[in-house]
């Protein structure tokens, strides 16, 4: 893969009272209303309508999309700390402007200036709300396997085939969706290309998935049958480059699961620190004991490692550098540590981690699906020993 084919532009840069702004932002939006709904939705997988709007109205669905569409231009290192701080309250609210700055960042990395100026303003306002379509039911990690076809008709492209596990499938009105539209190509990279596909007459949502965590996201199927749309929807307008800019975006995309996984590991240390201080056995304060002393180092370790490794893929990121390798160690280390984390403060809890009463058990729920959202943690070791020994020859 071409360094060029998936170098992202330098983003801008803000300085700290700016960035201290959109913190301080973030803190009162989460104390006064996220903190407060979040058990009824979690609970009842309720989609959070309101929120929605609330972080529409803050710029989030705009958050990394450049300033002169309409975004708020954050640089990725930004960016990467309001993730973490909302997903050391709940995980599951940032997949749904996630996915959607995935999709944005593909037309504006790869589309043409009328494809942004078309559709970057509607996406940063949250006017415009989707995400990223790659997934298929016999291709997840291996994207080359997918089957869904674009066939060119006239000034139009025909679609059909299914994609699964969508994130705001059922929610969201518009996805960078991947297709073959050489599906005999070889290598078979080069038969695929990426669409802006809008919900239109044959577009349908299939099922929709019960899930064990990150509830209140919808991901469902999404089923196209002779679904037709101008030719001008092909991102880039040049058919064969679709797996490059899709996997582009992940990088981005993996420096998100990195930024939740350290919120996790965050929320989770901050939970277990609050009880054992308050809970008391012997006569004292169980963080008083050394057998919750040694967890509590380790969880506080994990969490400040994780949100370094993450800090420096999105400062790479923000430098417009190939940055694979450093978003693959962050995604990797950072949702480790958010399953270690919540599954050691569930212990620290002891039987009251089982109850939904308490938060605790949300976040190792949804902490579990960190190792596998954007790649595979196995999948991510590869490329990482792949972009090592190539850096590193004998």
């Amino acid at each position: 893969m071409a360094i060029a084919e998936t170098a992202v532009q330098e983003r801008r840069t803000i300085d700290l009272d700016e960035e201290r702004s959109y913190m301080d932002a973030i803190d009162r939006w989460l104390e006064r209303e996220v903190i407060p709904v979040i058990k009824h939705h979690d609970h009842n997988d309720i989609w959070p309508e309101e929120l929605v709007g609330q972080m529409a109205e803050m710029g989030l669905f705009g958050a990394t999309i450049a300033q002169e569409y309409g975004g708020l231009g954050l640089p990725a290192t930004t960016y990467a700390k309001i993730v973490m701080r909302i997903s050391s309250h709940w995980m599951a609210i940032t997949g749904i402007f996630n996915s959607h700055l995935i999709m944005a960042a593909a037309v504006e990395r790869f589309g043409t200036p009328s494809q942004k100026e078309a559709w970057l303003p509607k996406f940063a306002s949250g006017e415009i709300r989707g995400g990223l379509a790659l997934t298929e039911p016999n291709a997840g990690t291996d994207l080359q396997a997918i089957r869904m076809v674009a066939r060119r008709d006239a000034d139009d492209y025909v679609l059909n085939g299914t994609k699964t596990w969508i994130s705001n499938a059922v929610n969201g009105s518009c996805f960078a969706l991947l297709a073959k539209t050489d599906p005999a190509a070889q290598p078979r990279y080069k038969g695929m290309s990426l669409f802006i596909v809008d919900k239109r007459q044959g577009l349908s949502v299939g099922k929709q998935f019960d899930k064990l965590g990150y509830k209140a996201i919808d991901s469902a199927e999404l089923v196209l049958e002779d679904y037709r749309i101008p030719a001008n929807h092909l991102i880039g307008e040049e058919e064969g480059r679709g797996f490059f800019q899709a996997t582009g975006g992940l990088e981005l995309g993996r420096i998100n699961i990195a930024a939740r996984g350290v919120g996790l590991a965050d929320g989770s240390l901050r939970h277990a620190t609050e009880y054992a201080q308050q809970r008391e056995t012997m006569g004292k304060p169980i963080a008083q004991h050394q057998a919750i002393q040694l967890k509590l180092g380790d969880m506080a370790t994990r969490a400040r490692a994780a949100r370094l490794l993450t800090l420096d893929a999105a400062q790479a990121y923000d430098r417009g550098e190939r940055c694979d390798m450093e978003a693959g160690m962050a995604k990797y280390f950072a949702s480790e540590a958010a399953v270690e984390n919540s599954q050691e403060a569930m212990r620290i809890y002891g039987g009251y981690s089982y109850s939904k009463e308490y938060d605790i058990e949300r976040y190792y729920r949804d902490s579990l699906l960190m190792c596998i959202g954007e790649g595979t943690n196995e999948m991510q070791r590869i490329i990482i020993a792949k972009q090592h020994l190539k850096n590193n020859p004998a």
